[in-house]
C-alpha cells in the first residue's frame, strides 16, 4: 500500500489528537511537524515520535507532503489553508475555517478551483449514533422534525484564573463559546435533521469579566494552579455563556444553550430532536446510547451495535456492540472518508464528509448570531 504523506501544523490540545486518528489508519504517515519555531518544533516532533519538523513555509517546499492538516489558532486558518492549496496539498482544517465571511467564501472558491480535497474538523458528525439519526431521519422514521433542543457545556474556563488564546479575539475571533463549541453543535444540527436555521435571537453573558491570564504558559485542560504573582488581569470580552433562540426553514423552532462555565461538564454535546413520529436524543458523554422516544409505546434505548443500526451507519463503526466509541473515534472515522477522496485525488462531487462550503456555512451563522446579540434582536440568516 502507498501510504499518504502528511503535515501537521500545531501541537496544542487538537494537533496531537489529529496525530493520533491519523496513526490508526492504515494508509497514512504523518511525516513532518510544524511549529512557530524550528527550535519548537523539533522539540514537538521528538516529543510525539515523527521523523521531519518544520517550519511552515518548509513544509509546503517539501514535494513529498501531500496533505497538510491545519491545528493552529483560529487567526491562521485561512492563510495557512490558502498557502497550503496554492501549493497543491489537500487541506483538512480545524474550525472556525477562517475569522470572516470573506476569508471562507474565497477558501471555497479556491478549493473548488483547485480541485483538491478539502474538509472542516466538525469530528462530532461522526459517532456512530450521531449517523444512526441521520439516516433513521432519512428513512421518515423521526417524521417532521418539531422542535430541537441542543447543548455544549464545559467547565475548562469555569475560574477567573483558568486562561487559554481562545479568550483573546486578536487569535480567537469575536466569539468564544458559540464559534468554539457552538459550531460544533449548529453543524451537527442541521446535518441530523435536514432543516436549516433562517433566522436566530441570541443572548451572550461574560460572565468573568476580568480573567486573569498567567504570565508564562499553560496548557489548554491542564488544570495547572499557579501563584497570585504569577498572573495579570485582563478584560474579557468574549462570552462565556450564551442562549440563541432558532427558527428553521420547515416553519419549527429550536433553542440552544452554551457554556462553558458549567462545573462538572467537561465535554457535554446533547441534542433531543422531536418528530412527528419520534424523538432521538443524544449526550456525547453517553455516546453509546441513542434514547427514542415514542407517545403510544415503549421509549426505547439503542446501542452502536454494528448488527443494530442502518447499513449507512455501519462504516462509522469499528468494534462489536458494547465495545465503546467515544471523542478518539470520531477523528478517526471521518478522516477515513476524507482519506479515500484523497486516495482518488480530488475532492468527491458529493463528499460524505465535512467540507470547506460547510465551514463557511457555520461561520455564516455564527457571525448572524453575534450580529443577534449585539442588536438584541431577531436577525435572519439568508
Amino acid at each position: 500500500m502507498q501510504k499518504i504523506n502528511i503535515g501537521v501544523v500545531g501541537t496544542g490540545f487538537i494537533g496531537p489528537a489529529h496525530i493520533e486518528a491519523l496513526r490508526r489508519l492504515p494508509n497514512t504517515n504523518v511525516l513532518a511537524l510544524c511549529e512557530v519555531t524550528p527550535e519548537l518544533a523539533r522539540q514537538k516532533a521528538d516529543q510525539l515520535g515523527i521523523e521531519r519538523s518544520a517550519t511552515f513555509e518548509e513544509l509546503l517546499k517539501m514535494d513529498d507532503i501531500q496533505v497538510v492538516h491545519i491545528c493552529t489558532p483560529n487567526f491562521l486558518h485561512y492563510q495557512q489553508s490558502k498557502a497550503a492549496l496554492l501549493a497543491g496539498k489537500h487541506v483538512i482544517c480545524e474550525k472556525p475555517l477562517a475569522k470572516d465571511l470573506h476569508e471562507a467564501e474565497e477558501l471555497v472558491q479556491l478549493a473548488k478551483e483547485t480541485g483538491l480535497v478539502n474538509a472542516v474538523h466538525f469530528n462530532l458528525r461522526y459517532y456512530p449514533l450521531v449517523r444512526q439519526m441521520k439516516v433513521m431521519r432519512e428513512k421518515g422514521e423521526l417524521g417532521d422534525v418539531y422542535s430541537i433542543i441542543g447543548s455544549y457545556l464545559q467547565d475548562w474556563l469555569f475560574y477567573n484564573t483558568d486562561y487559554n488564546w481562545r479568550l483573546e479575539p486578536d487569535k480567537s475571533g469575536d466569539s468564544r463559546a458559540i464559534a468554539d463549541i457552538g459550531s460544533h453543535l449548529m453543524d451537527l444540527l442541521e446535518y441530523v435533521t435536514g432543516v436549516k436555521t433562517v433566522a436566530v435571537l441570541a443572548d451572550f453573558n461574560t460572565v468573568h469579566k476580568t480573567r486573569k491570564k498567567p504570565l508564562k504558559p499553560v496548557e489548554t485542560y491542564s488544570g495547572k494552579m499557579l501563584q497570585p504573582e504569577d498572573y495579570a488581569d485582563v478584560p474579557i470580552n468574549t462570552e462565556d455563556h450564551a442562549n440563541v433562540l432558532l427558527r428553521f426553514d420547515n416553519g419549527n423552532r429550536g433553542v440552544i444553550t452554551v457554556s462553558q462555565v458549567s462545573a462538572g461538564r467537561k465535554n457535554q454535546l446533547k441534542i433531543e430532536i422531536s418528530g412527528s413520529k419520534k424523538t432521538f436524543a443524544f449526550d456525547s458523554e453517553s455516546p453509546n446510547q441513542l434514547w427514542i422516544g415514542n407517545r403510544d409505546g415503549y421509549n426505547q434505548t439503542m446501542t452502536d451495535d454494528p448488527s443494530l443500526v442502518h447499513a449507512e451507519a455501519r462504516s462509522v463503526i469499528s468494534f462489536p456492540g458494547g465495545h465503546n466509541e467515544g471523542f478518539p473515534d470520531t477523528s478517526k472515522q471521518m478522516f477515513k472518508e476524507v482519506y479515500a477522496a484523497i486516495e482518488a485525488g480530488k475532492q468527491p462531487e458529493n463528499p460524505t464528509y465535512p467540507t470547506f462550503a460547510d465551514g463557511y456555512r457555520e461561520l455564516l451563522i455564527c457571525e448572524k448570531i453575534l450580529e443577534s446579540n449585539r442588536s438584541q434582536a431577531w436577525v435572519i440568516i439568508e
